[in-house]
């Protein structure tokens, strides 16, 4: 059965993620204590527990994420469940990236860690805001931020699924350009609880620090397809991977596209490795025909199982 993984992003985080693989699966607790060192706070308590209340600021939820989505990887990999094909929204590329051999758990929980802390820094100080667009397409809401653009910076953010798209940028902007995109046609303007105006131009900050952190990292070939979130498929022969995650963190998502492209590599199905289910709402929106299973918990996990084993 080909399979294709897809990594939540930020967003989807939770207290309590993980904690049931933890007791259930030694691998899982393999990764998260070896990663344990990556980090500059309990990843463990701050994932099961939250006490500190610290999970949904973007320093702490970047590395648990990515620590919770290796030590799932590492649990399905155990069962011979591998990816044929591997993608993930925005923060969820690293994972995908480690999926894929591109580098070793500790090393992607290592980069979340100082990617959270490079967008929270590039962040501070901006009045800004992020808005999900429903019901619009996306030449016409591009339309609607162009127009808003005398305001200040405003992009169009995420490309999610057909009829859900998010913008970010100077709030004035945002807030501009979601009015007009009312007036387009939009069916619902929703303002985001974010802590930043992310994959917008306004994140450029973030990408310097991590061009330069990259460079004393070490980026192995991807034994698999990976589909970036800043192209909408794999990566061509001129496009190196640091270079690409450095766009990404300040250009838009097509994850619309990455969803497309992955239907066309003949996939049996796609799995989602949370938390959350955002994902597989996105695959049922973009390519319906295409199968897709949630996993999360340790009871996901063993469905998984059985599924396979029926599909040989």
């Amino acid at each position: 059965m080909k399979l294709g993984f897809l990594y939540a992003g930020q967003g989807s985080q939770h207290p309590g993620m993980g904690a049931d693989l933890y007791g259930a699966y030694p691998v899982f607790r393999q990764v998260l204590d070896a990663a344990q060192a990556e980090a500059d706070f309990d990843l463990k308590r701050t994932c099961f527990e939250d006490p500190d209340g610290v999970l949904n600021q973007t320093r702490y939820t970047q590395p648990c994420m990515v620590v919770f989505a290796a030590g799932l990887t590492a649990v399905l990999r155990e069962k011979g469940i591998v990816p044929s094909a591997a993608a993930g929204l925005s923060l969820g590329e690293y994972s995908a990236l480690h999926a894929a051999g591109v580098f070793d758990a500790r090393t992607a929980v290592r980069l979340a860690a100082f990617r959270g802390k490079a967008m929270e820094e590039a962040a501070r100080g901006h009045d800004s805001a992020m808005t999900a667009v429903l019901g619009l397409e996306r030449e016409a809401l591009q339309a609607a931020c162009e127009a808003a653009a005398d305001l200040g910076v405003v992009v169009v953010a995420n490309y999610n699924c057909p009829g859900q798209l998010v913008i970010g940028g100077d709030k004035a902007a945002v807030e501009k350009a979601a009015a007009l995109a009312r007036e387009k046609g939009a069916k619902r303007c929703l303002p985001l609880k974010v802590s930043g105006p992310f994959h917008t131009p306004l994140m450029e900050p973030a990408g310097e620090a991590l061009e330069d952190y990259f460079q004393s990292v070490p980026f192995a070939g991807p034994e698999i397809p990976v589909l970036f979130n800043c192209l909408g498929r794999e990566k061509g022969p001129q496009d190196s991977i640091p270079a690409l995650l450095v766009r990404q963190v300040q250009s838009s998502v097509y994850m619309e596209d990455s969803i497309r492209r992955m239907a066309e590599l003949g996939l049996d199905a796609l799995v989602e490795i949370g938390p959350g289910r955002a994902l597989s709402g996105f695959v049922k929106k973009t390519v319906p025909g295409l199968p897709v299973y949630a996993v999360e918990t340790a009871e996901d996990v063993k469905a998984l199982e059985q599924v396979v084993k029926e599909n040989g």
